[in-house]
């Protein structure tokens, strides 16, 4: 590889931007495999607008935006399921609430702070200049307690997402894995705008899935192609927007969209 390529790691951001978006290229595609599966996927887009209004809350307050994002998106997710199981709510109905609620207090609490501003913007669509050492040490903690979590009950999360009703006849705790689940996917959503931004991270949890799904003939190939697509294009869309000086998030996802086309020609080439 040519010595001028490799000068991206120079830079002490760019080495926590590709730690970070190593972490979010495995765990947001890893969530994403389970909320697709579920016809959930909107899900991310919903917590993504509410993280909205943390971010915004954190700005008004002065407390580090990634906490209060992370803070409102959790209980938002919690609330939604509690919504969608306890109070016979569809799960788009509650999707719907929560998502348009969420923009409008972010709107509202934004007109409070006299508008947009830079730091805004860069949660909005994600900033790898700003990925700082205390966003690196929240990303890659959580991170892995995600994985760790989803590696535990990674059979229960499977039997629930393809049959809730049965899961529930055999005993399994279908409501706390439900919480569960949703709970890590606020968590994903929170840690992944410093990268992708709040406006893209559903598109990184869905476009790697249904890329993997053109290829892959059972549900644990579907989840190891979608994370090596989430990784890969988190990696070559660091590289490229650092080189192009375009939008890291945007050229993230523009390269899941490629993978995905891949995916779709090898599929159809498969069935001629």
């Amino acid at each position: 590889m040519n010595t001028n390529m490799l000068e991206i790691f120079q830079y002490s951001f760019m080495v926590r931007a590709f730690i970070a978006g190593t972490v979010i290229g495995i765990i947001a595609p890893m969530i994403g495999t389970f909320l697709v599966t579920r016809r959930y996927a909107l899900m991310a887009d919903s917590l993504s607008h509410i993280a909205l209004s943390g971010i915004a809350i954190g700005l008004l307050s002065g407390i580090y935006p990634v906490y209060t994002a992370l803070l409102v998106t959790v209980v938002a997710a919690v609330f939604i399921e509690y919504l969608r199981a306890k109070r016979g709510l569809s799960g788009d109905v509650a999707l719907a609430m929560f998502l348009y609620g969420g923009l409008a207090l972010a709107v509202i609490l934004i007109s409070l702070a006299r508008g947009f501003n830079t730091g805004l913007f860069s949660y909005l669509f994600g900033s790898i200049t700003t990925v700082r050492a205390v966003d690196l040490w929240v990303i890659s903690s959580l991170g892995l307690a995600t994985i760790i979590v989803v590696y535990f009950l990674y059979d229960e999360f499977l039997y629930v997402s393809f049959n809730e009703e049965a899961a529930k006849v055999s005993g399994i705790p279908v409501s706390i894995l439900n919480s569960v689940l949703v709970v890590l996917t606020a968590i994903t959503v929170s840690l992944s705008m410093r990268i992708v931004g709040l406006l893209l991270i559903g598109a990184l949890m869905v476009i790697p899935v249904v890329a993997a799904m053109q290829i892959a003939r059972s549900f644990i190939k579907t989840l190891v192609y979608a994370v090596g697509f989430g990784v890969i294009s988190v990696m070559l869309g660091l590289f490229i927007s650092y080189y192009l000086n375009l939008a890291a998030g945007g050229t993230i996802v523009a390269i899941s969209l490629g993978l995905f086309g891949i995916s779709a020609i090898i599929s159809h080439r498969k069935h001629i």
